[in-house]
This record gives C-alpha cells, structure tokens and sequence, in this order.
C-alpha cells in the first residue's frame, strides 16, 4: 500500500484481513506500519454498546423468530441465509470454509455449494 494509506480492519476479532493486523483497543486504537495507518479496534461496537445493542436485536431477531418457529432444519431448508449461517450441526462441521480451516470432514447438510 501507498505510503500515508489507511486501513480499517473491521475484522481484526476473526483473525484480521491484512498480514500487519494486530488487535487494539478504543483508549489506542491506531499504529503504523511501513507507513500505513492501521485501525484495529476489537470490538467496534463496544463504543456505542447501546445502539450496537439495538441495531444487532433489530436485524437478528427475525432470523431468530424463523428458526423457533419452523425448527432448524426446516429454516435452513426455506432460508439459505441460515443455511449458510449453520457451522456445526449434531456434531459435524457443516460449513465447507469452517473444515477446510481446521482440517477437518466437512458435511455438506446445509450446503448450497
């Protein structure tokens, strides 16, 4: 990257997009490295824990709603985003990118690969 770049790692809680990502915190969240300007705050959220709050309820409780009201199975059916949201089910790993991680069998149950 060019020097005085910025990146932003939204994804530093699973393990970072970019090679010189380190986790850090909202009291110092930022730090460079060959000129680049790095933000790599764990938990982003965390600043505004409330409205974070709402916002994750707002889009998540649907999702939840379906899968009470039809079961697991039948709402991965009907649902390929839960389907795809499914990473182990009775004890198999049912994401492709989730066993290939760790070297492991994959189930493809929930599979629309």
């Amino acid at each position: 990257m060019k020097p005085g770049s910025v990146i932003v790692d939204v994804a530093v809680d699973q393990g970072g997009c970019v090679e010189t990502t380190r986790p850090t915190t909202h009291s110092d969240p930022i730090y460079v490295v060959d000129d680049v300007l790095h933000y790599c705050v764990a938990n982003i959220p965390g600043a505004v824990g409330r409205t974070s709050t709402f916002a994750l309820c707002n889009v998540t409780l649907p999702w939840a709603m379906q899968i009470a009201n039809r079961g697991i199975v039948a709402a991965a059916e009907a649902l390929p985003p839960v389907a795809s949201a499914i990473n182990v089910y009775e004890g198999e790993i049912t994401n492709r990118a989730v066993a290939e991680t760790f070297g492991l069998p994959f189930n493809p149950r929930f599979s629309r690969q």
